[in-house]
């Protein structure tokens, strides 16, 4: 009868590294950007402020994704935003569980002329904020950098669609 010893093994080495493909979508409103805060309902980052966000399904294209997701969580329809940037993606470690978990962050930067957002139960409270005062706010992580990555040089011709 043989036996089998278990060879040792260092913790990371049995943990398996996720990486979960997002977007993050920053809606512009006259000069500013709208922030949702998520609920006590979903099941990471609660409490925290984000901009439109939501899981890339296997072989979706980020754009298409944002777009869902914009109208999902605001009810603004893709009638009613201009997509004007697309960012580089960035790598967030989760904050709970950075060694395991790194959120790749794929950023859109859009446009609406309608201020009128209707939340899903993803999120409880929105503000439209301008786009300097992102990090005074409890956010997800690296949400600031995300926007640093389509929000600089966009014009400010808020009347144009």
């Amino acid at each position: 009868m043989s036996t089998r010893q278990a060879m040792p093994q260092s913790e990371s080495y049995n943990r398996a590294k996720i990486r979960n493909n997002i977007v993050t979508a920053f809606i512009e409103y006259k000069g500013k950007v709208l922030l949702l805060r998520r609920s006590q309902k979903v099941k990471t980052m609660k409490g925290k402020w984000a901009g439109v966000s939501g899981y890339i399904e296997a072989y979706e294209r980020p754009l298409v994704r944002a777009l869902k997701e914009i109208e999902e969580e605001t009810g603004l329809t893709n009638k009613s935003v201009r997509v004007l940037r697309e960012g580089s993606t960035l790598e967030a470690p989760d904050n709970m569980r950075p060694d395991i978990i790194t959120w790749v962050v794929h950023p859109f930067y859009v446009r609406t002329t309608n201020s009128t957002v209707i939340l899903d139960w993803e999120h409880d409270q929105y503000k439209w904020v301008n786009p300097k005062e992102v990090e005074n706010y409890d956010t997800v992580p690296k949400l600031k950098e995300a926007l640093d990555r389509v929000y600089p040089g966009i014009p400010n011709n808020f009347d144009e669609k």
